[in-house]
């Protein structure tokens, strides 16, 4: 399988099962800017007791939970990582925290289209909030270009109000503001009629 139907498959799975889910990552920024390569897919899910042992049944034909919970210390969350025999692509399934602004990203989720399959997604300015997030714990390059990615090309259609007050409330508006001087001018310019 290709990792592009690995995913499809997870998400139709996640779907059938009626498990409340988003593509975060790469995945996300994809769905707002350029297209970027990945070798995982990052999916939020909430899960209710019992879920991940029927997510397991349901996933691609070899596939294997780990059924050890890893903790991500960038953002303090659990994740499981879904692994693929003979495929170095893999699925990190991040379960959804109490952390304020998961949950209302969570709530906040919008329909996207992958490939031709609706799907969940956060909206912009949550992928912007969450990226810098992880700029700031981890320092990862990557998602400084993620953020500046998104915010060319949906720059004119952001709700600033509530990027702003995330930011300030997590100490990452110097960051939000230093990305968008790197940003060429002619990417901010307002939309003309």
């Amino acid at each position: 399988m290709t990792s592009v139907e690995i995913l499809l498959q997870a998400v139709d799975s996640l779907e059938a099962l009626q498990i409340p889910y988003m593509l975060v990552g790469a995945l996300s920024v994809n769905n707002y800017s350029f297209a970027r390569s990945t070798k995982d897919a990052d999916i939020v899910v909430s899960l209710m007791p019992g879920q991940l042992k029927e997510l397991s049944r349901s996933l691609a034909p070899g596939a294997i939970i780990d059924a050890q919970t890893q903790f991500e210390t960038a953002t303090a969350t659990t994740k499981n990582v879904v692994r693929i025999p003979g495929s170095e692509y893999c699925i990190e399934l991040f379960r959804l925290s109490n952390d304020a602004h998961d949950q209302e990203r969570f709530r906040r989720r919008v329909r996207g289209d992958l490939v031709g399959h609706a799907t969940w997604f956060p909206t912009a300015e949550d992928v912007i909030v969450w990226k810098l997030r992880w700029i700031a714990s981890a320092q990862r390059g990557k998602d400084r270009d993620d953020v500046a990615a998104v915010l060319a090309s949906q720059f004119n259609k952001l709700d600033w109000p509530y990027i702003h007050r995330w930011c300030d409330q997590h100490g990452t508006r110097a960051l939000l503001d230093e990305i968008i001087a790197t940003i060429p001018p002619d990417l901010l310019e307002p939309e003309t009629p």
